[in-house]
């Protein structure tokens, strides 16, 4: 059994194999003949039925079988930009039916490349008859997806059409899986738990959650600390050290604040590190002095958005690399974190937006430029501090009671 989520790699002759047999007796029996997926199976069958790269045998067997049964469903054929081209000049010289019994195509296909000529020639519109033929472009995106694929191996088909797209290349899921099962790919069997509740923050640093994931490198045990903003999901600051202390949970912290500012709340476990059952720990000591409010919760759902960052930093970071010590893993943890909060696309935010995005206050500003086609090209992950919006200074309404808040803080309430 391969490991999970790795690509599994076909011959040319397996590959020649499953095509003959898909051919004999349909894609779904060779699939489950030869113990391949079905739809890499069925993808190469119709390659080969495209291309005509299929043997004699085989092929005679399907027109045979077409013969005997004609298909219902009508087979759309995809011209290149010469085809098109050839069609509208013959059309102009000698009329479209004529270009239709000659080229064998049909008379409607004709008509709209012809409008679509005359829509261009006035600056309507593209023109048909020029450009890459559609190989090419496949080509271009399969190589998109693949490249995408191969830089970060630990995100799925999902998360690389969200990739592509913030890139401005709209592929959708099923054809990213396609061609990724293609290369190889095996989906990892995850187990998922339903999760009955759910709340979101309404602003940035209103509340932080704080929690270690526990890896060992080679016979290193070691204690990742992550803390991530609840609104935005971006991560504030991060520590290793080989136990969960309360020393590195209260410098970490300080770290953060310094850097990013004060949260309204945190939330943790009741792990040593956070938490004391006698008397009170440096970590509560220090939220007493800064005026936060420390939520400690007692089951994993109630902090599950740092429990589900933990599941995706595992699958995207510690299950795909190897470290030769405890100093390169915190080097390039460093180098994820920053990738995750500038450039990964988040499905909570969107599908669209990182969690630099949100946090800095940019989320109508790069949905509006994505809108308008400037991912493409653009720079959309690096975030320009001199034109970021931060909600600095805010008047809300709350049950006929105005409140001012400043950076976060509630000031004071204004009684009618």
């Amino acid at each position: 059994m391969s490991k999970r989520g790795s690509y599994r790699k076909y011959t040319a002759e397996e590959r020649a194999e499953a095509v003959r047999r898909a051919l004999q007796i349909g894609s779904r029996q060779a699939a489950e003949e030869l113990g391949y997926p079905l739809s890499t199976v069925a993808r190469w069958a119709q390659v080969a039925r495209a291309n005509d790269e299929t043997e004699a045998e085989p092929r005679e067997a399907v027109e045979r079988a077409d013969r005997q049964e004609p298909k219902d469903d009508k087979v759309v054929r995809r011209y290149t930009p010469s085809e098109k081209a050839r069609a509208v000049e013959y059309a102009r010289a000698h009329g479209v039916s004529a270009a239709s019994r000659e080229l064998g195509m049909s008379r409607h296909s004709i008509y709209t490349w012809l409008r679509r000529v005359k829509l261009a020639a006035e600056g309507k519109g593209d023109d048909p008859t020029t450009g890459p033929d559609p190989d090419t472009i496949e080509a271009q995106r399969d190589r998109e997806i693949l490249g995408e694929s191969k830089q970060h191996p630990g995100l799925g088909p999902s998360q690389i059409s969200n990739q592509l797209r913030r890139r401005g290349i709209k592929v959708s899921v099923n054809t990213v899986r396609r061609v990724m099962e293609d290369a190889g790919y095996r989906p990892p069997k995850i187990r998922r738990h339903e999760h009955t509740r759910r709340y979101e923050s309404v602003r940035p640093n209103h509340l932080w959650h704080l929690d270690f994931v526990h890896r060992h490198i080679h016979k290193a045990s070691t204690f990742s600390l992550i803390l991530i903003d609840d609104y935005s999901r971006f991560v504030t600051g991060f520590g290793v050290d080989d136990a969960e202390r309360s020393k590195l949970v209260v410098e970490t912290f300080e770290q953060a604040v310094t850097r990013y500012g004060r949260p309204e709340m945190v939330m943790t476990d009741r792990g040593p590190a956070f938490w004391s059952w006698r008397g009170i720990s440096k970590f509560t000591t220090l939220l007493t002095e800064l005026g936060i409010d420390h939520i400690a919760v007692r089951d994993k759902e109630a902090n599950g958005k740092i429990e589900v960052f933990n599941g995706n930093l595992t699958k995207e970071f510690f299950d795909v690399h190897r470290f030769t010590d405890v100093s390169e893993m915190t080097r390039r943890l460093e180098g994820h974190l920053h990738w995750y909060n500038h450039h990964r696309t988040h499905h909570a935010l969107g599908g669209l937006l990182v969690p630099a995005d949100r946090y800095y206050g940019r989320a109508d500003e790069v949905i509006a430029r994505l809108e308008h086609g400037l991912g493409h090209g653009g720079d959309t992950h690096t975030l320009d501090l001199r034109t970021r919006q931060l909600d600095l200074f805010r008047v809300v309404q709350r049950e006929g009671v105005a409140e001012i808040w400043l950076l976060g803080q509630k000031l004071m309430s204004l009684s009618p």
